[in-house]
């Protein structure tokens, strides 16, 4: 049974294509709008393999804003002013639209006018990302919100989110996904030299809590001069000049290595035994996905929704909060103080809990959303050929 569906986004990053291509599998009809090919800052060449993907008219403009949580971030808004136009010719019965914007008021507006489509917003955001924005925000939110038949969140923090500023309807929880095939087929086995050696992936900037991390770290280490502490710092960013001249006690040894592709990034983690998440908020932290798949335990921050979702105390790492310097201290002791032996445990249920969000899996959740409120519901186990993994 093919269910006609729109999808509306800013670009298609390289890692969404798989779970798109399962999306489309499994509804029969997929056509995704986006706002531009590419945006500028980003590092990938557009590939959409054989999806069917319309580029839309749109208004585009950098900007730089400080975010209530004190971070100055660079963005790209757009405005895909033909979105009502598009959708109007494609008649869809059902939109998903990413997040809030002026896409999603348009979207709103063809709910309106087409009542027997349904409206799903794809809200990626959490708590955490969503404090102190003022009311102008809120009120746009709830404005869509009232067209919308259907919220599809990251996790529970984006469920609290949408249910605490009174969206009432069904709310699906679909967890990141990102193909880990490569990244789960490394050993699990790290010699001792390798276990206990910290990494942090992606950028290099405030959002990240990248510099409040190294301090603590090295805090931890001259309190503990007799141990010494492997980190690797892997991507770049404007922080990476002051992380680097930062002083740091001599039995602390820090590794830069810049940007790494993602073919390389295999043997990275292989080199290694805990990965590093000390953000101040995610919306969720796929690198959390690849790390865990690679065979490594997460030390994280709660304000990552990846962390919230995936990580639990001594079984599949340890979380801490960022804004609470106590927190990862005591994090710190935990990890160090676990023997070769609990850490091989962890990776091996690290592995199996990333392994668990799969494209596949996620299409499914998506499938069964756009079912449920397309009316389809009744011939969901009828149709289905496929078996879903939350």
């Amino acid at each position: 049974m093919a269910i006609k569906t729109a999808l509306l986004m800013n670009f298609i990053a390289p890692y969404r294509v798989p779970l798109f291509e399962a999306l489309r599998d499994r509804i029969g009809a997929l056509r995704i709008f986006i706002s531009t090919r590419m945006e500028a800052d980003r590092p990938w060449v557009p590939d959409w393999h054989d999806l069917d993907v319309v580029v839309q008219k749109t208004l585009t403009a950098p900007v730089r804003f400080r975010h209530p949580g004190g971070f100055v971030q660079q963005l790209y808004l757009h405005f895909p002013y033909d979105t009502l136009p598009q959708l109007w010719r494609y008649s869809p019965d059902v939109v998903i639209s990413g997040e809030f914007g002026l896409r999603s008021l348009q979207a709103a507006l063809y709910r309106q006018l087409r009542p027997k489509s349904r409206l799903i917003v794809w809200a990626t955001l959490s708590e955490h990302t969503e404090k102190n924005w003022g009311r102008a925000r809120l009120a746009l939110r709830r404005f869509i919100l009232h067209s919308a038949d259907g919220v599809i969140v990251n996790g529970a923090s984006g469920a609290r989110y949408v249910s605490g500023i009174g969206f009432h309807g069904p709310i699906f929880t679909m967890n990141q996904p990102i193909d880990v095939s490569r990244l789960a087929a490394l050993p699990l086995a790290r010699p001792p030299e390798d276990a206990h050696r910290l990494i942090y992936c992606g950028r290099l900037i405030g959002q990240k809590g990248v510099v409040e991390f190294q301090s603590e770290l090295a805090a931890w280490a001259r309190r503990h001069p007799e141990r010494d502490i492997d980190m690797l710092w892997v991507g770049d960013g404007e922080l990476r000049a002051e992380l680097e001249d930062n002083s740091v006690p001599a039995n602390l040894r820090q590794r830069f290595i810049g940007y790494v592709t993602y073919d390389a990034l295999p043997e990275v983690y292989r080199s290694c035994g805990t990965l590093v998440l000390p953000s101040f908020f995610d919306e969720w932290g796929l690198v959390v996905n690849e790390a865990m798949a690679s065979g490594l335990p997460v030390l994280g921050s709660i304000y990552s929704q990846a962390v919230e979702e995936m990580v639990i105390d001594d079984k599949t790492g340890w979380q801490f909060d960022p804004l609470q310097p106590a927190t990862i201290a005591r994090a710190l002791d935990r990890f160090f103080a676990s023997s070769d032996e609990a850490l091989a445990t962890m990776r091996a249920s690290a592995r199996t809990r990333a392994l668990a969000i799969t494209p596949e899996s996620a299409a499914e959740q998506m499938r069964k959303a756009i079912l449920s409120l397309s009316g389809a519901a009744a011939v969901l186990d009828a149709t289905s050929r496929y078996d879903a993994h939350p």
